[in-house]
């Protein structure tokens, strides 16, 4: 079963066997986009799709936008992805506009005088602010049992031709953009996972424990300083209170990056699909697309043939996908 949108409608697909029944779906959002974006999230073999997406044009000025992926996981993880989809993008905007409207200023629009530089520093300050407010938000749901449960999250924040990225987890955002060989993807995110270095380091710094299974070694997990739970791959994450104190924090790695004319694309993905796609066979996909409107699609049924194929006796991983063009294909 997947769940599809395209700007070509403002129904939300459900699609089950390759069948779009028409049913609306409420794991993905898509705002404000005239021909130029696409989000398909497409649920795997475990059960339950706990992934949850949103594209919204619009964001913070004309030339914005907000692009959001959410991979949940444990027994209420499509739940807190779906809370942090529905608050993360508002949050954000907040943190935003009360810092600026601190700033002392010489006029009566001082953030429109800023450098990038110090326009970075201000969303980076408010993304940091947005995330602490989430996690506690989540915390605060106290009907539902999250301490073994939470949600990844990427977010790529468009302000004209500035990006802001704020990553938690291992989901991945990639830009295509034009070269003499082609388009080819620079990636904007690093995956946050128990194997990277400094991510474990905190962990054990924390008494947490970093070790693989005998059956998976190739998959870092986290664990309790005592006990053989939870197990989670990943060092990054809303929710998973059990773990907060040992080292898996909500606290967002925060980059930026400057567009060029040669920028064609961003592209954000849940791991289902960077665990079978390269980034190079992703931006291949979405630039051989027949439209812009069906770019998220290709790159998710592709992602769920290659599971097919590269972990035949694996489930298959939920996979969700947003891509905004930056101009216009000719």
């Amino acid at each position: 079963m997947g769940i599809c949108s395209s700007s070509a409608s403002s129904v939300i697909h459900q699609a089950e066997d390759g069948h779009e029944n028409g049913s609306l779906g409420d794991n993905i959002v898509f705002n404000g986009v005239d021909g130029l974006g696409s989000v398909y999230s497409k649920v795997g073999s475990k059960g339950l799709n706990q992934d949850a997406a949103i594209l919204q044009l619009g964001y913070g000025m004309e030339e914005g936008a907000f692009c959001g992926v959410f991979d949940g996981h444990g027994k209420n993880g499509h739940i807190v992805s779906k809370i942090v989809r529905n608050s993360l993008p508002t949050l954000l905007l907040t943190q935003k506009n009360a810092l600026a409207k601190m700033r002392p200023t010489g006029c009566a629009n001082n953030e429109l005088n800023l450098v990038p530089t110090k326009k970075f520093q201000l969303w980076k300050e408010a993304s940091i602010s947005a995330f602490k407010v989430m996690d506690k938000e989540v915390k605060l749901q106290e009907t539902i049992d999250f301490s073994c449960s939470g949600s990844t999250a990427v977010v790529v924040v468009r302000q004209g031709e500035q990006l802001v990225i704020a990553n938690l987890g291992d989901s991945r955002a990639i830009l295509g953009t034009i070269s003499e060989n082609g388009i080819v993807p620079v990636q904007l995110t690093t995956d946050l996972k128990p194997n990277v270095p400094s991510e474990a380091e905190r962990i054990r710094k924390c008494n947490g424990r970093v070790l693989a299974l005998k059956e998976e070694p190739h998959i870092q997990r986290v664990w309790l300083p005592h006990e053989d739970s939870p197990g989670l791959a990943m060092s990054r994450a809303f929710g998973d209170f059990l773990l907060k104190k040992y080292g898996v924090i909500a606290l967002p790695d925060i980059s930026h990056q400057r567009l060029t004319p040669d920028d064609q694309f961003i592209f954000l993905a849940s791991d289902g699909v960077w665990d079978v796609l390269s980034n190079s066979q992703v931006v291949s996909i979405v630039w051989a697309a027949d439209t812009e409107e069906a770019a998220a699609k290709a790159v998710v049924e592709a992602a769920t043939a290659a599971w097919k194929k590269k972990f035949p006796s694996s489930k298959v991983d939920d996979c969700t996908a947003v891509c905004l063009f930056l101009h216009k294909r000719q």
